[in-house]
């Protein structure tokens, strides 16, 4: 609960069936973080009877059941593993460690041996073990006692030697010794004693060898005397570190980068007289700012204990009603590691002038325009802690003037070499040409302009094509102005089949940052290829899935499809395909004209004075998508 918005994915279903959705969207609203209707779930009845219907979807089994989908989701991968003896640890440290881990949905896997049956082990435990990346034994007294407890541990310890760098091992010694974990004394010795008159030699050993193992880690002492919940802390911010670490370059393209890095580096570690450091990195779209300021952000976050990345900020702001609340909050909720949903500005800046400003921190403000003030979002910038560090990229250096930010970087475009070896990389899947495109890919590379976004688009582009299709794409990139980079980067979604143009510009102009289940089914029930069609969009470098499963894109990128749905009609929002703004969402619906052209519409109806009722819907015959934010 909290997220307090409704879907309705499906094919071209009649307003009729939409409406009555929507009547009962308050009761979906407040009872499931979201309702997705699946294409192939929820049908009309033939008999019409939408009554009946809209009681199976709003009963309160089915609200809170999982079944919203027709097909189950692939199961979330879990992050860390944890585990324990009930008895020992299971309302004391354990329980402290897991609050602590939810709070900023770390996915855990929390295992308690006591509640299984059986000799061995479930495949669900060991396919939990397999996922998850960190593994916290609780080496607590009777530990050893639990045949499931060792059985864990030895798979943890199997997974973590299989599969090196892939897994980590954060021992926990609650009031035990290491030495006694590693060789097996005291309680542990009697355990493995008790459990050797039932199992072989050979089980027994691998239990050994694994208590071993764990024994000689570096991990957390827990004794009598001990303040459990400061350790269980220290714990989290280890598990913290490297979660965090997983999640912040979304690209691997880092050919030439270096120097872009170190000259950034160099700006932040020098002192400012002025108060805190703010480092200012400008220049035109596509030229790899935020790259190198995601780039920068990995080398240097393990120096902060408390630190966030706030991606696309304009898209942010550009949000009617809560643009400014939503950043706060997201700012919040990283530095403080909870979840914080900010009520309105004032608030959000009494809470990060007095709870994020006195902590050591670092922020990156990604791609920022004039509308970004920040004393509107983060309070004055004089109380922040003299050690923290800000990075703020934007296309536009009035705006770094604006905020009074000196330190400025402008990252030149791409040498020759380096612009060569990206575009064979991306044409060829390796550094090196074939020799017989040797030439076009030199004037390829004079068209790009140094430009990273366009040597990657054009060059995934060209991929497996021949020389013929090559020739006659330099011939088309050679007709467009180096300024009309957009223009440049269209050729490449010209070249789509019609399915893929459509998943294209749904992504771009409403699911960029939804996890790519959400409309998957929606897409299927179309015919419109998913698994095929956003594989396409990746190979072309149109598209990126981060490591949590969303949808991201190159704001360039981005821009291309929502300008070719306004192109649809320039004078007239309500008679595109897809509506992502709200204003003219909100028009279409009290209006009515138009509606029968929509087909994925967004709309957000928590600052409206008015209430959705059956006639709004009445003409969306062609609606295959709609997301509808409420009160909640």
């Amino acid at each position: 609960v909290g997220d307090p918005r409704v879907y309705l994915c499906g094919t071209r279903r009649r307003a009729s069936f939409a409406s009555v959705l929507l009547t009962c969207c308050s009761v979906v609203a407040t009872g499931a973080n979201h309702c997705s209707a699946g294409a192939s779930g929820w049908r009309e009845r033939e008999d019409g009877d939408y009554g009946e219907k809209r009681m199976e979807l709003t009963g309160s089994n089915a609200i809170a059941s999982s079944s919203c989908s027709p097909h189950p989701l692939p199961v979330v991968e879990y992050e860390v593993f944890l585990s324990f003896r009930g008895p020992d640890v299971r309302t004391t440290f354990a329980d402290f460690l897991y609050r602590l881990l939810d709070r900023p949905k770390i996915r855990t896997f929390l295992d308690d041996e006591e509640l299984r049956k059986g000799e061995m082990i479930s495949l669900s435990l060991v396919k939990a073990i397999g996922e998850s990346r960190i593994y916290i034994p609780i080496l607590s007294p009777g530990y050893a006692s639990s045949k499931w407890c060792l059985q864990e541990l030895a798979l943890m310890v199997e997974r973590y030697k299989q599969d090196e760098g892939s897994h980590i091992i954060l021992p926990v010694f609650y009031l035990m010794e290491p030495r006694d974990v590693r060789h097996c004394k005291g309680s542990y010795e009697e355990a493995l004693e008790q459990h050797r008159l039932k199992y072989g030699e050979d089980t027994i050993r691998v239990w050994k060898d694994a208590l071993e193992e764990v024994g000689q880690m570096t991990g957390w002492r827990v004794t009598e005397s001990d303040r459990q919940g400061a350790v269980a802390e220290s714990v989290f911010s280890e598990v913290w570190s490297h979660i965090k670490g997983n999640y912040t370059l979304l690209t691997n393209e880092l050919i030439g980068i270096d120097s872009h890095v170190n000259h950034v580096m160099e700006l932040l570690k020098s002192d400012f007289e002025g108060g805190i450091n703010v480092v200012g990195i400008h220049g035109m779209g596509g030229i790899g700012k935020t790259t190198i300021a995601k780039a920068v952000y990995n080398k240097v976050f393990t120096q902060f204990k408390h630190h966030c990345f706030l991606e696309d900020v304009r898209e942010t702001l550009s949000l009617k009603n809560d643009g400014v609340t939503t950043l706060q909050s997201k700012i919040i909720s990283s530095i403080l590691r909870d979840d914080h949903m900010v009520r309105d500005a004032s608030q959000g800046i009494h809470i990060i002038t007095n709870r994020v400003c006195p902590r050591k921190v670092l922020i990156v403000l990604d791609n920022v325009d004039d509308r970004f003030e920040f004393g509107q979002i983060l309070g004055e910038v004089r109380k922040f802690s003299p050690e923290s560090r800000f990075i703020i990229t934007t296309r536009d250096k009035r705006v770094l003037e604006l905020l009074q930010v000196s330190k400025l970087y402008e990252p030149s475009g791409m040498s020759h070499d380096h612009s060569l070896q990206l575009l064979r990389r991306h044409a060829f899947r390796m550094d090196n040409p074939l020799e017989d495109k040797a030439t076009l890919c030199e004037e390829f590379v004079k068209v790009a302009g140094g430009l990273p976004l366009a040597l990657e688009v054009i060059g995934s582009l060209l991929f497996r094509r021949d020389r013929k299709f090559w020739e006659a794409k330099l011939i088309e990139l050679k007709r467009i102005p180096p300024t009309k980079v957009q223009e440049r980067l269209k050729i490449s979604y010209d070249e789509l089949s019609g399915s893929e143009k459509q998943i294209f510009l749904d992504i771009s102009c409403v699911f960029i940052g939804e996890n790519k289940e959400l409309p998957f089914y929606m897409w299927s029930d179309c015919n419109f290829n998913p698994e095929s069609g956003i594989s396409t969009l990746i190979l072309r470098s149109l598209l990126k899935v981060d490591v949590d499963n969303k949808f991201w894109m190159h704001d360039h990128v981005r821009d291309i499809g929502r300008m070719i749905v306004r192109e649809e009609d320039e004078q007239h929002p309500w008679k595109r395909t897809r509506i992502w703004s709200n204003e003219d969402a909100v028009d279409m619906l009290i209006n009515g004209e138009g509606a029968d052209l929509v087909e994925v519409l967004k709309v957000d109806m928590r600052y409206e004075d008015f209430e959705l009722m059956e006639k709004e819907f009445q003409n969306l015959s062609k609606l295959r998508y709609l997301e509808c934010t409420l009160e909640g």
